[in-house]
């Protein structure tokens, strides 16, 4: 009977240890991320310390990953704007994942959703192009472009994710959208409390990476 007890627990304390290991390698190749979006990821309007790149690198390191996040995130942005820059932001070499957050410009300025979507679409080649893993982080449009609009705008992003077999957000401003103790002043962009909801958005994305 001692035998037989010892035997059990040498087995669940092995299995113990193999989910250990499991959830601490499960991102070793990713050591830098990226977040490519516009004013909703760069920290507009915030404190430099309330950045969402610094808010997530914490998030991850209390779930126990030591990776570097950087704001790649510029205010006023569009698709084409991150197209024009998606080459000097990848020629270091050394970005594992890239969050990419862009469209919601696009949006508010009614370009048409086919230019959006072709703006992104070459983005997404050109990381591919340089095997670097991507995050699509999804918007939606207003009712008040039209459900004509809307609904050709927000099928942008799951198109694209299938497509290309990424990984999805369906809507980066889920939980914060609308919510006025989520943003600021203004109703658009994300307060503090805002921007650690969106992280935590973002990191259980990056946590359940395919």
């Amino acid at each position: 009977m001692k035998n037989n007890f010892l035997i059990f627990f040498k087995i669940l304390l092995f299995s113990l240890l193999l989910t250990s290991c499991s959830k601490t390698n499960k991102l070793d190749d990713i050591n830098k991320i990226l977040l490519l979006g516009d004013s909703l990821m760069s920290g507009y309007g915030l404190k430099e310390n309330q950045a969402l790149s610094i808010i997530l690198e914490n998030d991850l390191k209390e779930a126990g990953y030591n990776i570097k996040v950087i704001n790649g995130s510029v205010s006023g942005d569009t698709s084409e704007d991150g197209l024009d820059r998606i080459e000097e932001y990848t020629a270091s070499g050394d970005i594992d994942l890239i969050v990419l957050g862009l469209g919601a410009n696009d949006m508010l300025r009614r370009i048409n959703p086919d230019q959006t979507e072709n703006n992104l679409r070459k983005i997404i080649e050109i990381i591919k192009t340089k095997n670097i893993r991507i995050i699509l982080a999804g918007m939606k449009a207003s009712p008040t472009n039209g459900l004509a609009y809307k609904k050709k705008f927000d099928n942008i992003f799951p198109k694209l994710a299938d497509k290309y077999d990424l990984n999805l957000i369906p809507f980066l401003l889920k939980k914060v959208a609308l919510n006025p103790k989520f943003n600021q002043s203004d109703g658009i962009h994300p307060n503090y409390e805002g921007a650690k909801v969106i992280s935590e958005t973002i990191k259980e994305s990056i946590i359940n990476l395919d």
